[in-house]
């Protein structure tokens, strides 16, 4: 449904956090906003914006008429980058979004009016604003120029049912952890029964930054302040579907009365008229397409697909258990290895490995990865467990091998594979025995069988969610009605 039916257009403002997994999701929101007639400006970092310039090329971000891309700063210094590494220092990234996004962004809403008044750049006036939830600037934006504000949390309904919980794991003394001792004695085994809507979780699959020992980490400092500006704006989407996290999505509807699950966003996209907005892309490495050759090649069903996502690091012994798993299963895989994946550089592999796995692997530093997880040849995806990654795999209907690092990565990795039945978790000790017999079983083995059957009632049940008259599609037309288009 296109809801240009005014002379002017509804303006909506997108913000994403800077970082890849929370860039993607906004962006598929901002291509269905667009697709419903709205006019879009989307709103990268400085850093961000030139890293996409570098890794698509310098026409990447030109945009359409209705669909701009403008920057602000982060507030870091300017910093060189090349290829090896794109993440920034994620604390020092944190603080200076908090404490200096704010100004910049109000700059640019005047300056987007501004130009709407003066005709300069036909833009319509602002009249919504589209964040991510782990911003809080755009909400005290929202309350300051009276507009609505949509807030889309990129990540599992589960983790930001932790996120609004966090007061009351301090106050009850579960974080932060006495001592290191802590992460070792059994302790993080204890059920996580605080939190209404979670009784099936450990603590051990909460958010990671549970396991803090400091009374003044940057993070818990960060998820307190998001938890209590979270509740101030208009109303929060999610980017899954009712049956995928109902008892949490019931325990939220008593935090945000105005709660819309639109997603999965990648089914939606899948199933929208888009062609003109596919070249649009938003990934900060540039990625090979050639392996979409190599995979033609393949028998269906034959290919572990291996990528560790945009901010996992390593160590050199773990990517070496990982590269004598896979050469140990007898499987064609296609790895995903990062310049800065592996801590303190870059690792060889050793020819003995390059020589045994010649003709059934291919290494490449970044990839299409929609497209790689939806080519015939893909049976498997190692994978880290992120939710975009997550939620791609599952509209693939694609099983996992899990191997979770950090964040909400290890809620997801317990969807997955208890709640789920799609996924294999590997200890986070990995070693080569365990990712040869997991990649195996999953491959060719009876559980795999059982969750590839799985995956697939799941991936239809997206499907069917976000098509014409699916819960996932009225709710986007509800959010877009009664939140975005709602004059304050």
């Amino acid at each position: 449904m296109n809801y240009c039916f005014a002379e002017t257009k509804p303006h909506a403002v997108v913000s994403p956090y800077p970082a890849q997994g929370h860039i993607n999701p906004l962006f598929k929101l901002a291509k269905l906003l667009h697709l419903r007639g709205f006019h879009i400006t989307f709103v990268h970092t400085q850093y961000t914006y030139k890293r996409i310039l570098k890794t698509r090329g310098p026409n990447a971000l030109d945009g359409l008429p209705d669909f701009r891309f403008e920057t602000i700063s982060d507030g870091l210094f300017s910093m060189d980058y090349d290829d090896a590494d794109v993440r920034q220092h994620r604390p020092s990234l944190l603080n200076s979004v908090r404490k200096n996004c704010l100004q910049p962004f109000r700059d640019l809403l005047v300056r987007l009016n501004q130009s709407a008044t003066d005709g300069h750049n036909h833009n319509p006036p602002v009249t919504c604003l589209v964040s991510d939830c782990y911003l809080t600037f755009p909400i005290q934006a929202a309350q300051e120029f009276s507009l609505p504000i949509l807030l889309l949390c990129p990540s599992s309904a589960a983790s930001l049912l932790t996120v609004m919980h966090f007061p009351t794991l301090l106050d009850k003394g579960i974080t932060p952890l006495k001592d290191e001792s802590y992460l070792t004695n059994g302790y993080l085994e204890n059920k996580a029964d605080c939190i209404p809507g979670m009784n099936n979780f450990r603590l051990k699959d909460l958010l990671s930054y549970v396991r803090t020992t400091d009374p003044n980490d940057v993070m818990v400092e960060y998820i307190l302040e998001v938890a209590d500006r979270v509740p101030r704006a208009s109303a929060i989407a999610f980017n899954t579907f009712d049956e995928l996290e109902s008892d949490v999505l019931d325990a939220l509807f008593s935090v945000f009365p105005s709660l819309y699950t639109i997603g999965p966003l990648t089914s939606f996209l899948n199933q929208s008229p888009h062609n003109y907005l596919a070249t649009f892309g938003s990934n900060l490495w540039k990625e090979d397409h050639e392996c979409l050759e190599w995979l033609e090649s393949k028998e269906p069903s034959s290919v572990v697909y291996v990528n560790f996502g945009s901010f996992t690091v390593m160590s050199a012994e773990q990517l070496l258990e990982f590269a004598w798993g896979l050469t140990n299963s007898k499987k064609p895989f296609l790895w995903i290895i990062r310049p800065d994946l592996v801590i303190g550089g870059s690792v060889i592999l050793s020819f003995e490995f390059v020589n045994e796995t010649r003709d059934r692997g291919l290494i490449t530093s970044w990839c299409p990865q929609e497209k790689v997880l939806n080519h015939p040849s893909i049976g498997g995806f190692l994978t880290h467990c992120g939710w975009n990654s997550t939620t791609e795999s599952l509209c693939a209907g694609v099983p996992m091998v899990c191997w979770p690092f950090f964040a909400d990565q290890l809620t997801n990795c317990r969807y997955i594979c208890k709640e789920w039945g799609v996924g294999i978790e590997i200890d986070t000790n990995v070693k080569r025995k365990e990712v040869e017999k997991s990649v195996n079983e999953l491959m060719v083995g009876e559980m795999g069988k059982k969750m590839r059957q799985k995956i697939m009632e799941l991936k239809k049940k997206a499907e069917e969610d976000t098509k014409p008259g699916g819960s996932s599609y009225l709710n986007l037309d509800k959010v877009i009605k009664e939140v975005l288009l709602k004059q304050n």
